[in-house]
């Protein structure tokens, strides 16, 4: 987890806690002079609009006093949904059995996306399980992952 990833998640997390919901995860999106800090909240019981609101207004609280994020940002809120990013080793074992969208920071096989079944996490490796084939991939070579929602006909 990059150091300033690591710094926004850990002053976030106590908040979203505090509050009753699991952390689901932070992106910091720069976008030239405006940028975008998403988090993501999960509860087993769902995450409504005013949830969001809730947690916006609190964290917005913290953000201002503690100022980590330098310029204007816009702050958002959100369930992380069902096609959901995938941020720890933790995700990636609550998800085995699911397809998942990985891009890898440096490519791999001349190929930085790949996508399949989630098999398994060994120590610090995601088991991607696609063509017949199985890949480990450490989980700090993983850019971004999702899971690929599945619909039944």
């Amino acid at each position: 987890m990059a150091t300033k990833h690591a710094a926004l998640h850990a002053l976030i997390e106590p908040v979203v806690t505090a509050m009753g919901f699991e952390l689901w995860g932070v992106d910091h999106l720069s976008q030239g002079k405006h940028s975008r800090l998403v988090i993501y909240i999960e509860r087993e019981s769902g995450v409504s609009v005013d949830d969001c609101a809730d947690i916006s207004r609190q964290v917005s609280a913290v953000l201002d006093v503690e100022d980590p994020i330098p310029g204007e940002y816009r702050l958002e809120v959100s369930s992380p949904g069902m096609a959901r990013p995938l941020y720890t080793l933790d995700h990636f074992t609550r998800y085995i059995g699911h397809q998942a969208a990985l891009k890898l920071r440096i490519p791999f096989d001349g190929r930085r996306k790949f996508s399949g079944l989630i098999a398994g996490v060994e120590e610090d490796e995601v088991l991607l399980h696609m063509d017949g084939e199985e890949f480990c991939f450490p989980i700090e070579s993983i850019d971004q992952a999702t899971i690929v929602p599945q619909f039944d006909d």
